[in-house]
């Protein structure tokens, strides 16, 4: 009779020992992960709404094995390039997983201004089909092993500032968006389905922006009691996050130009963003 509380004691003792060794394991397991480099994996991926293919691409850390927040990343008028992409490889440096959405459909590029204001006109001026390619890259994102689906912010440069900025004000559940170079005259202006904290960066002397487009952005913003910042960079023109923009500006005419400091401060800004948010 006395055999069996011990054996009831050794059972014990040893299932104690298993998970001490369990946890031990995994606490290493996490710590090396911890330890390793970031290394930037990026993927391509398709996905679609109803009407429109859509090729998209994918960056995150494959040493990290905990979900992370996801960005979104809409792409200037010219399409999804290799600069947006460029923006997805660093901010999966920073610990993100970021998508770099396509909403031309098909991985479309412009070589041409007419051509982007054509592609870019073609997605404002159908709301419903930009919102559900839109919707589509974020459960795709928020879909991915690497991201954490309750934590999802989305940035855009340009004609993807518009875009993501429209977005937050048709109430897409994000929790933070950040807009470059990008107009702040939508077609669904700041309103109360607005949830996320929202950052945007502009130069001071781009003409593709009016005084009178910012006054009724602010209006707007500040008539909801969001929490948002506009920023303004004096003597900095449209497009100064792209090295490009120079060559784009001198080949087609256009008042672009790059700024390394403005490019600098308003990474920074969006950084700040989303250590906050996240």
């Amino acid at each position: 009779m006395k055999k069996f509380p011990i054996l009831v004691l050794l059972a014990a003792l040893i299932g104690l020992a298993s998970c001490k060794s369990k946890t031990e394991k995994n606490t290493e397991s996490e710590n090396i992960s911890e330890n390793l480099p970031v290394k930037v994996k990026g993927e391509e991926v398709t996905y679609a709404t109803d009407s429109t293919n859509l090729k998209g691409y994918i960056a995150y850390d494959a040493n990290a094995d905990a979900k992370r927040p996801g960005v979104l990343i809409v792409h200037e008028w010219w399409g999804h390039n290799d600069y947006v992409r460029q923006r997805a490889d660093m901010l999966a440096e920073l610990g993100y997983t970021a998508l770099a959405v396509d909403m031309y459909g098909d991985g479309k590029q412009a070589d041409h201004p007419d051509d982007a204001g054509k592609f870019a006109m073609s997605v404002m001026g159908n709301l419903p089909e930009a919102t559900a390619r839109f919707n589509a890259a974020m459960a795709l994102l928020k879909s991915h092993d690497a991201v954490n689906g309750e934590q999802i912010a989305a940035i855009g440069y340009c004609f993807g500032g518009s875009v993501v900025l429209t977005m937050a004000n048709s109430g897409a559940d994000l929790d933070a968006v950040a807009a470059f170079h990008s107009g702040v005259q939508l077609p669904v202006m700041p309103n109360d389905q607005l949830k996320a904290k929202v950052l945007v960066c502009n130069g001071a002397d781009d003409p593709f922006i009016s005084p009178e487009s910012i006054t009724a952005f602010k209006t707007a913003m500040d008539s909801i009691n969001v929490d948002y910042n506009y920023v303004a960079y004096p003597g900095v023109k449209h497009s100064f996050t792209s090295k490009e923009a120079d060559a784009n500006g001198e080949k087609f005419g256009l008042p672009l130009a790059y700024n390394a400091d403005a490019d600098k401060k308003s990474w920074a800004s969006l950084q700040q963003l989303l250590e906050e948010v996240f």
